[in-house]
């Protein structure tokens, strides 16, 4: 295909994918968010502790918290559902009970949970969309904290009815939450997708702008590509 053609061609693409994005993401956040009235002081010794988010496409979510302080890695994956080791392709059907999901590894003497519960709902999805997020639809991309421990379930539980009570979200919160048993890594090509593409109109449309959302409105949270 010829240059022009290339060129003419994405700039469809991201015409519509801005369409679709305008049409189906709801109205932002009618207040500013609050940083989690219950949480825990950081961690006077480093240490590894992990959780798994689930809140629409994988790449978005992974690329926000790979930039995120004090987190060690972030992979995307699939969570929450009842088939071993589910290829993309079986997730996507939405019949395997599976989210996509991103697991995060994290240094607790550098941020807190509370501080990745604040930018999961803040930045990195919409918690009130049940079973959507912007032009995707399904079980498969909702709204969901998959904890490690119970101490996670009862900060989570605290910020989400911090966040109703304050009706910081023009409607209720939706995200489930639910024990962390097991986590399958999503295939290579889905790793660190939105850094290696991101001018492929879905990543510049739906993801970019939550990453820019991070470094401009939490600055004390963010960190630089790592």
């Amino acid at each position: 295909m010829k240059l022009a053609s290339q060129l003419t061609v994405t700039a469809l693409a991201a015409g519509f994918a801005i369409a679709t994005f305008a049409a189906l993401t709801p109205a932002a956040p009618k207040a500013a968010f609050p940083d989690p009235a219950t949480d825990e002081p950081l961690a006077k010794t480093s240490s590894q502790q992990q959780v798994v988010f689930s809140g629409g496409c994988f790449w978005g979510v992974q690329a926000v918290f790979k930039h995120t302080k004090g987190v060690l890695s972030s992979t995307s994956g699939y969570a929450g559902g009842t088939v071993k080791n589910p290829s993309y392709e079986q997730v996507s059907t939405g019949r395997t009970g599976h989210a996509e999901s991103v697991r995060v590894v994290y240094d607790p003497s550098q941020v807190s949970f509370g501080q990745l519960l604040k930018v999961f709902f803040a930045v990195a999805h919409d918690p009130t969309t049940l079973n959507r997020q912007g032009p995707d639809e399904g079980t498969q991309y909702r709204s969901a904290i998959f904890f490690a421990d119970e101490n996670q379930k009862k900060l989570a539980t605290a910020y989400i009815k911090q966040l109703d009570d304050a009706k910081v979200f023009h409607h209720s919160i939706v995200t489930q939450l639910g024990m962390l048993t097991d986590f399958y890594p999503a295939e290579g090509y889905h790793q660190d997708y939105a850094e290696l593409h991101p001018m492929q109109p879905y990543i510049y449309v739906n993801d970019l702008p939550k990453i820019e959302h991070l470094k401009k409105d939490y600055p004390e949270l963010w960190v630089a590509k790592k």
